[in-house]
């Protein structure tokens, strides 16, 4: 069976969830504790050598790691991978994006925040700064469209969501950026996210 190692509070385990929820996959989940220090176990290591979640074992045994790779590979011949290669293109772009310019900011500030116990004060001003741009960004590609990527949702819009719908968490306040807002219960509603 397939099984996913994953972490249930981290949005990029989730995205993974969220996926093959949706395509109605079934799945096994193990439920793994970044906090705890079990990616760093030998068997785990054994596993995935980066020591990271999600980690995805396919029912072959291959192994794959990296959220936006996996959720790349159970995508594929879904309408969330566009046929157009412009289109296609531009969703890499943004689950590229995603990865460098939005996690390491709204997902960190989160993280410290929240399971790292840190006060408001005590967040570097910088991570704030970058992610506020972050949402800035995504507000503005939002003014005119429902959707990151042509007329339907893709795996840009799962990946995107994952930690844009938990900022506040990270003391983002959403209020700022209404196109974001409409467009994460959108997203939530075509991905069946609760």
């Amino acid at each position: 069976m397939l099984t996913v190692y994953g972490y249930i509070r981290s949005g990029n385990c989730l995205k993974v969830k969220w996926l093959l929820d949706r395509l109605g996959r079934d799945y096994r989940w193990i439920e793994t504790d970044v906090v705890s220090g079990v990616t760093r176990s030998p068997e785990f290591l054994a596993l995935n050598p980066a020591g990271q979640t999600p980690t995805v074992v396919l029912e072959d045994g291959r192994v794959l790691a990296q959220s936006n790779a996996i959720i790349g590979y159970f995508g594929e011949g879904t309408p969330f991978i566009p046929a157009d290669p412009y289109d296609r293109a531009r969703m890499y772009e943004w689950l590229f994006w995603e990865q460098y310019s939005h996690e390491p900011y709204i997902a960190v500030v989160r993280f410290q925040r929240l399971l790292g116990g840190k006060r408001a004060d005590e967040i570097e001003p910088r991570l704030m700064e970058r992610g506020h741009a972050a949402l800035a960004r995504m507000e503005a590609a939002l003014a005119d469209t429902d959707w990151l990527v042509g007329d339907g949702p893709t795996l840009a819009d799962l990946a995107l969501v994952a930690y844009t719908r938990v900022a506040p968490e990270g003391d983002f306040d959403l209020g700022a950026y209404p196109a974001v807002v409409a467009w994460i219960g959108r997203v939530e509603d075509a991905f069946g996210i609760r």
